[in-house]
């Protein structure tokens, strides 16, 4: 009996050996047939396995040198935005990568990546990869096909002009309201704000709040005016109303927060964790769910009685497609019909755009701050431009129509757009062969045949930083290091953004007005349909650019994420300097008594550690500072820096 269990033991490992080195040798014949690199590793680096046992990196590393050494960076967590460029310069700017269970094509090569992007059907997006994201019900980033052409119609109503005006004026009064508690209250500032990061999210979980709801959320110390509906102050207010344990800010900033955990972990075993995090996590989560349905019910009624759209709010937009007479009309339009969406689909879509609009745009403010801190001379180029525009006028005067093309061309554009290349919130935008047949990519005027089911990773931290495509001069910030040789392309340069299109290396061709791809998708799906960059400024090779992808699967939201950032900016930066908190190294008083070469050597040390903390960034659902990271700044009326004010880098 011993021996027939061995025997069949030893079968079955027969077995599975056999059908790993078939699989494995099947998909290295494949590759070969494509005519690109290729590199064969044991495990996918997106295997859950290989994620969980890291020690088979070590195994692997036990073959000769030449098997593991080129391609072993990108077996690591976080290679995207560590390494970003610097793998395709060993391993070229298209590779593959063989699996036994999967073939991976990597790319930092625009002309790919606009061939891809632009072929939404023969590159579709892995939707299996975000069915996580359904948490829900389904959505416009969770579908494909189809159902994913519907959900986008539906969805891009909801994001046109006319709604990036009204996101601008509550994106003033949010920033104005940061700017209240960063002051303090004596009003005065120059104190050391820790939280940077905290202070963000709530300020992009306040906008996304009037966007996905039209509520007005509040900051400590504000109240809502006296004559606000009943409505507003149930969801406003700090008190949890009936049937709630957690008012409505603290369920979404809680579930927002712990969202990993909660796409992660089943939710029978989310609440019997005997840990204070997974408790905390459900409770948001009920809460929130709850309100969802509220609103669900609530905005359903609005339409019921014929009540008027006010205001900027997506769920309620969602609603009045599916229950009001849009939603009849649009089923009596033959080829234009847009099917209703469901009650499920409608919480799924708000969901989703709160969460891809809420945290990508919130990380973008904090890293921007904080690298205008570092780079005092571009902190005052954005603030000399802010005064061209503005002048001391008040904020809320500033009109939209008028000024939004002008911001987007000035500095604050630059410094935004610069921000995005040097680190956008997705790391990697995947896409896939679509499974029906294989598809041609054309590189430098050769053509690659790539199999059927090859997965496709756009590495946007690389390509935004492939020195064939970016201009650059040498670095700074690296000659302070006594390196005079380096480029500044990972340097944050907003003035890479006004040099002339002559200054692109290679003589790339600089305009997004490239010769269409033989198959794109020409199909209007609705949502803005103007460039990602102003054509007053420099204008990138179409697919070098690519922080909200490209395409019919371009982000929705960019055109309101981009509002977001630029008056975010122009309010702050109109009356106020950015400073980094220099407490580690010398104290107020001493500060006083120095010099100007000592102050510089003391910034110089603050900014030394801030690089290195943001370069420890790392990316889950998006690039961010995780755990007890922080950089400290100082908020300082404009008239009363202490650094920034002088110093040139």
């Amino acid at each position: 009996m011993a021996s027939s269990i061995l025997l069949l033991l030893l079968a079955a490992i027969a077995y599975g050996v056999y059908r790993y080195v078939s699989a494995l040798a099947g998909n290295v014949a494949k590759a070969k047939r494509t005519g690109l690199p290729y590199h064969v590793v044991p495990l996918s680096p997106h295997s859950p396995i290989a994620q969980m046992f890291p020690f088979w990196k070590r195994l692997f590393k036990l073959l000769p040198r030449r098997y593991w050494e080129d391609v072993m960076p990108i077996l690591m967590p976080d290679w995207h935005f560590r390494d970003n460029y610097r793998v395709f310069e060993k391993l070229g700017d298209v590779f593959l990568v063989v699996c036994p269970n999967i073939i991976i094509l990597y790319t930092a090569n625009a002309e790919v990546i606009h061939q891809v992007t632009s072929k939404r059907e023969a590159f579709p997006k892995p939707v299996k990869v975000y069915k996580i994201l359904s948490l829900y019900g389904e959505s416009v980033l969770t579908t494909e096909g189809p159902v994913w052409k519907n959900h986008r119609k539906v969805t891009a109503a909801s994001f046109n002009e006319k709604n990036a005006a009204l996101v601008f004026a509550e994106s003033i009064k949010q920033t104005e309201g940061m700017i209240d508690q960063w002051l303090g209250a004596d009003g005065r500032g120059n104190k050391t704000i820790k939280t940077v990061e905290h202070d963000t999210m709530s300020l992009m979980l306040h906008i996304i709040g009037y966007v996905g709801f039209g509520l007005q959320l509040l900051w400590p110390g504000q109240s809502l005016p006296s004559d606000a509906d009943a409505r507003q102050a149930k969801y406003a207010t700090l008190k949890p109303p009936g049937g709630h344990t957690l008012n409505f800010k603290q369920s979404l900033e809680t579930t927002l927060e712990k969202i990993l955990m909660l796409l992660l972990t089943p939710r029978w075993l989310l609440k019997h964790l005997p840990f204070k995090t997974t408790k905390d996590a459900a409770e948001a989560e009920d809460n929130f769910v709850k309100y969802l349905d509220e609103f669900l019910h609530d905005k359903i009624d609005d339409v019921k009685k014929g009540d008027k759209e006010v205001g900027m709010d997506i769920m309620g937009q969602l609603v009045r497609t599916s229950y009001g007479d849009r939603g009849a009309s649009n089923e009596k339009k033959g080829s234009s019909k847009l099917l209703k969406l469901t009650d499920s689909e409608i919480t799924g879509n708000a969901f989703i755009m709160i969460v891809a609009g809420h945290e990508t745009t919130a990380n973008t403010i904090h890293f921007l701050l904080l690298e205008l801190a570092n780079n005092p001379a571009a902190q005052r180029l954005l603030q000399r431009d802010i005064a061209a525009i503005f002048g001391d006028t008040d904020p809320h005067s500033w009109d939209y129509e008028s000024s939004v093309s002008t911001l987007m061309a000035s500095m604050a554009g630059a410094c935004m757009n610069e921000m995005l290349r040097m680190m956008p919130p997705v790391v990697d935008i995947p896409k896939e062969v679509a499974a029906a047949h294989g598809q041609v990519i054309v590189r430098d005027g050769e053509k690659y045949h790539l199999p059927q089911g090859t997965h496709v990773g756009l590495v946007t931290t690389a390509v935004q930083r492939n020195p064939r495509y970016w201009p650059s001069k040498p670095s700074k910030v690296a000659a302070t290091g006594g390196d005079e040789n380096s480029s500044d392309i990972h340097d944050f340069v907003p003035e890479r953004w006004y040099r002339k299109a002559a200054e692109s290396p290679d003589g790339e061709n600089t305009s997004e007005e490239e010769a269409a791809v033989e198959g794109a998708d020409t199909e209007n799906y609705g949502g803005f349909e103007g460039p990602d960059t102003s054509a007053q400024l420099f204008r990138p090779v179409r697919g070098s650019y690519i922080p909200f992808s490209d395409g019919a699967r371009s982000c929705l939201g960019r055109r309101l994420a981009q509002v977001e950032l630029i008056s975010a900016l122009s309010v702050i930066f109109q009356k106020y300097s950015l400073e980094l908190a220099v407490d580690e190294w010398a104290s107020d008083d001493e500060i006083k008594n120095m010099d100007r070469a000592q102050r510089a050597e003391v910034y110089r040390k603050a900014q030394d550690k801030s690089r290195e903390v943001i370069a420890g960034a790392s990316s889950l659902l998006t690039l961010k500072l995780h755990g007890d990271k922080f950089v400290p700044i100082r908020l300082v009326p404009k008239g009363q820096e202490r650094f920034v004010d002088w110093m040139d880098s």
